[in-house]
């Protein structure tokens, strides 16, 4: 009788332990996987390896982009979007 208790408590719980085991390894592979670099990534990484070597470079470029936008070539939006890009690339 006493196996029969012992077994009907140690059964669930071992399953219970081995479905949290389970998840978490999931959860660790879908991590690694959403971590993983995309070919954008690397992309980004060469342009700002660039504009790091070459700071003037940066500055460079938003002094042009302010210039037309003074000269009115661009709008306010159109300045601002260029401006995003550069400095998120």
């Amino acid at each position: 009788m006493e196996k029969i208790i012992f077994f009907g408590l140690a059964l669930p719980a071992l399953a219970f332990v081995v479905y949290l085991g389970g998840s978490a390894i999931m959860k660790g592979f879908k991590a690694k996987a959403d971590n993983k670099p995309n070919k954008n990534d690397d992309e980004n990484k060469e342009i700002l390896s660039e504009f790091i070597d070459h700071p003037d470079k940066l500055s460079s470029e938003l002094n042009k982009l302010n210039e037309l936008q003074k000269s009115g070539v661009l709008t306010q939006e159109e300045f601002e979007k260029a401006k995003k890009k550069i400095l998120d690339n």
